[in-house]
């Protein structure tokens, strides 16, 4: 695509008029967009994608126009520059694309019935109305639908409907917004609504395939939500209502809509009488997210895409903040240790990441900004130190002053970064910027050199790495006074550690709560002195150990060898966060061994020791009163048990499956996964996948169907493998949403892989067809690089990828993955000995 410059330096809108009629049953969308705005140019540019466009009126006079397909715009010639009211009739096919307007499918009392929703984000509006499609050309909007109407059925926008006249529904006019913010949705739907105490009308929405209390918890989350941010912001929430809608079809997870937020079925609706607590609290932090971009993101708006960091980072820090403050018992941040944490650690480690911040021109290479383990979880991770740095008073302060300065308009980092320095009085854009302008971070050293405490910093590398001596502003958050709040040289010495240590009476450690972004490698002298004394060591601090020991490992500074005899030592930890980061030090070790070996055998051993006293502790069964801890504990021991085949583990789940088989949805749902697949790979057979599969096509409850997802493609079974794979592409089973998951559950069974492996390259072209538009497509690479760590299959994945390499949107991710699967197989390939050798040992 040849670069142009923004279409909003040649017009800037004020208002549009917006009609659109949509039939269902044709496929079809017609509309009439009228814009009033400053023309800057003579010729000015107007988005628009996939419309054919019938007429183009300047102030009531038809006007010359060009339509340009490659850069997605419409040229339009006009008599003069400024004050001007555009009108464009249109007409386009609805799409089944999940981008734009499209229709989301379900079945309800074995019929099949559509709801119609939006997508908009990123570049889509442009999709379904002509319009300045960029973010910086924020407008108010006067939305009219006309759609083909069934008795009962409702429809749904940013703002409250004002009136209908002649099957037309009209909404009120928005506040000032961009484009990508505007939604609508209708079909035949239920509620539930609610008010917070400030009078803003809350709802769920969902289609009447859902059981009504399924949208009980969110509605209360939501409520609770938006009053802690009117309070934490100290700024109102700027719209009449907050609606909160579920489509059975949907690309992403959710989407901030102003006053409209779409999510999937599995982020939004859940049974409160059994679902897991970790569901629950992602489903919370799902919610919390978008709510919280209805102020940083949609009252405050990036002016650009390369700020994409300031919506979604700091989003994704304060639904933990929310969530938090509203339900403390959980503990929430425990979770984002143990997801967050670790997926911008390890990603963020490879060379050629991205950086937080990313210039971007094209549209099509704006959908790959969308790096969850950068944009959202390395960001949130920059944020939570600027949190812990400024503390909650001065960070509020800042907020404020923020929203006050840029409310319904645009604004950039810096913005931000000078409204937070003004409230607390510290230059925070020189800490924040070494952090989101360069990509990485870095390990911090810890030794006695010569007697004296010294750190040092330098880029962390897992593989190849050109060093180019980055530097970072580190908060180092020790437990020893001596070291300074912020470490901006390369070198630095503490003092005499015989001397330090006497006088602090504990081990010397940093990152202290494990909210900052680097990785620690202690001599051998220190490493011993905090693991003799671990016991004095917090949860949190122990999780950040593992980490680090796990990343070290993966980077080849230290051995999976070495770190192998740690891991019982934590194995009987009351803590779901060390439970969490122990486990994933353990599967790692998976890669090191060959399915139906020796080795296998032994790490299988290795699991049953780390697992035993865990499973006889707590049992498969939910005890009345017992902490979150332990009902998040539970999965992964049982899980553990399984894969070391002990056989009580799997006669006991063999046992809750038979006592359940004519309910399955009804098993307590943190163990009705292990229950399932176990049987599925102890105990399967053609009859059971078909039963399964047709629970899986039938049931409308998203967390069983998702446990359903997991279970299913573990089968051991060739033809069953290769029967589900042929279900990829059927839609009315699988819809396109869900595809990811049972491509990666085939791809990770050790029967299943080639068969997976096939279909993406022979089905290429059908996957890019089906969802290439779409900000998921990126993630069919990077799921494939995490099962792959042989040789073979390294050459195989290059093969193939390679070529596709200047394709927009996946040369960056083909690019990382080539070298993460590298680096896999050299670590592989020279450690396994040792490794294997280490696991029987033990």
């Amino acid at each position: 695509m040849s670069e142009i410059k923004h279409f909003y330096e040649t017009f800037h809108p004020a208002h549009y008029d917006i009609y659109i009629d949509i039939d269902r049953g044709a496929k079809t969308i017609s509309g009439t967009t009228k814009i009033n705005g400053d023309a800057k140019e003579k010729t000015v540019s107007i988005n628009q994608k996939y419309l054919n466009i019938k007429s183009v009126e300047a102030d009531g006079e038809t006007v010359p126009f060009k339509v340009d397909d490659e850069n997605e715009g419409i040229h339009i010639d006009l008599e003069k520059t400024g004050e001007t009211t555009l009108t464009i009739s249109y007409d386009a096919k609805l799409t089944d694309s999940m981008m734009g307007i499209y229709p989301s499918y379900y079945e309800l009392n074995g019929e099949k019935k559509q709801i119609i929703g939006t997508q908009f984000e990123t570049t889509f509006a442009r999709q379904a109305f002509p319009c300045v499609d960029e973010p910086e050309a924020k407008a108010k909007f006067d939305i009219a639908i006309k759609f083909d109407e069934q008795p009962g059925e409702t429809i749904l926008a940013n703002m409250p409907e004002i009136r209908n006249e002649d099957g037309v529904h009209y909404f009120d006019t928005t506040v000032r917004m961009s484009t990508y913010l505007i939604a609508f949705a209708f079909g035949d739907l239920q509620a539930k609504k609610t008010k917070t105490k400030s009078g803003v009308e809350v709802g769920v929405f969902a289609t009447k395939a859902h059981k009504a209390k399924e949208l009980d918890f969110t509605l209360d989350i939501a409520k609770r939500a938006i009053e802690f941010y009117e309070d934490f912001y100290q700024t109102p929430y700027p719209l009449p209502h907050s609606w909160q809608l579920a489509l059975p079809d949907f690309s992403a997870g959710a989407m901030e809509n102003w006053g409209l937020v779409t999510y999937r079925e599995a982020y939004l609706l859940l049974d409160p009488d059994n679902t897991s607590i970790d569901t629950k609290m992602l489903v919370a932090t799902v919610v919390t997210h978008e709510l919280a971009h209805q102020w940083f993101g949609d009252l405050v708006t990036m002016k650009w895409w390369d700020d994409l960091w300031l919506n979604e980072s700091f989003a994704n820090m304060m639904e933990y903040v929310a969530v938090d403050a509203i339900e403390p018992d959980w503990h929430v941040w425990e979770m984002f240790q143990t997801s967050d944490v670790p997926a911008a650690l390890q990603r963020d480690a490879t060379d050629g990441v991205q950086s937080v911040h990313v210039e971007v021109q094209d549209p099509a290479e704006i959908d790959a900004l969308f790096d969850s383990a950068i944009v959202y979880a390395k960001g949130a991770r920059m944020l939570v130190m600027v949190r812990a740095l400024l503390g909650d008073d001065n960070l509020r302060k800042g907020l404020k002053l923020y929203f006050e300065a840029h409310k319904y308009g645009n604004a950039k980092g810096a913005d931000l970064w000078s409204a937070l320095g003004e409230a607390s009085g510290m230059d925070v854009g020189k800490i924040m910027n070494s952090w989101l302008e360069q990509p990485g971070y870095p390990v911090i050293s810890a030794s006695v050199v010569d007697g004296k405490l010294t750190l040092s910093q330098k880029q962390f590398f897992i593989g190849e790495g050109k060093e180019v001596g980055r530097q970072w502003q580190v908060p180092l958050n020790s437990n020893y006074d001596a070291a300074p709040k912020i470490m901006a040289d390369q070198t630095i010495t503490l003092g005499d550690y015989e001397e330090l240590r006497k006088a602090n009476g504990k081990p010397f450690r940093l990152n202290v709560g494990n909210n900052s972004h680097f990785v620690v490698k202690y001599d051998e002298t220190l490493q011993k002195d905090i693991f003799d004394n671990i016991e004095t060591v917090d949860t949190i601090s122990q999780l950040g150990l593992l980490q680090d020991l796990r990343l070290l490992a993966d980077a080849r500074q230290i051995s999976y060898a070495d770190v192998v005899p740690m891991l019982e030592g934590f194995s009987e930890s009351e803590s779901s966060t060390v439970t969490a980061a122990m486990y994933r030090i353990a599967n790692n070790l998976k890669k090191f061994v060959k399915p139906d070996t020796d080795e296998e055998k032994a790490l299988q051993a290795f699991y049953g020791k780390l697992s035993a006293k865990q499973v006889a502790r707590l049992g498969w069964e939910p005890k009345a009163g017992e902490s979150i801890d332990d009902q998040l504990t539970r999965p992964y021991a049982l899980s553990a048990a399984l894969y070391a085949k002990d056989e009580k583990a799997i006669s006991e789940a063999h046992k809750l499956f038979v006592a359940n088989k004519d309910d399955l949805a009804e098993l307590p749902a943190d163990i009705r996964l292990l229950v399932i697949r176990n049987e599925v790979k102890s105990y399967g057979s053609e009859e059971l996948i078909n039963s399964l599969l047709n629970e899986y096509k039938t049931t409308s409850d998203p967390s069983y169907k998702s446990d359903l997802s997991v279970a299913i493609p573990s089968t051991t079974d060739s033809k069953l493998i290769g029967e589900i794979v042929d279900k990829f592409e059927d839609a009315d089973i699988i819809k396109p949403q869900d595809l990811r998951a049972w491509y990666r559950g085939i791809l990770n069974n050790d029967e299943g892989q080639q068969a997976a492996w096939d279909w993406i390259r022979n089905d290429w072209q059908w996957l890019e067809d089906t969802v290439g538009g779409d900000m998921e497509f990126a993630t069919f690479i990077t799921v494939t690089s995490y099962a792959f760590h042989t040789p073979e299959r390294f050459e195989e994945f290059k093969k193939f990828f390679e070529p596709k390499i200047n394709t927009p949107g996946l040369t960056r991710e083909i690019t990382m993955d080539i070298s993460i699967i590298e680096t896999k197989v050299n670590l592989v390939e020279d450690e396994k000995d040792a490794v294997n050798a280490a696991i029987k040992n033990t």
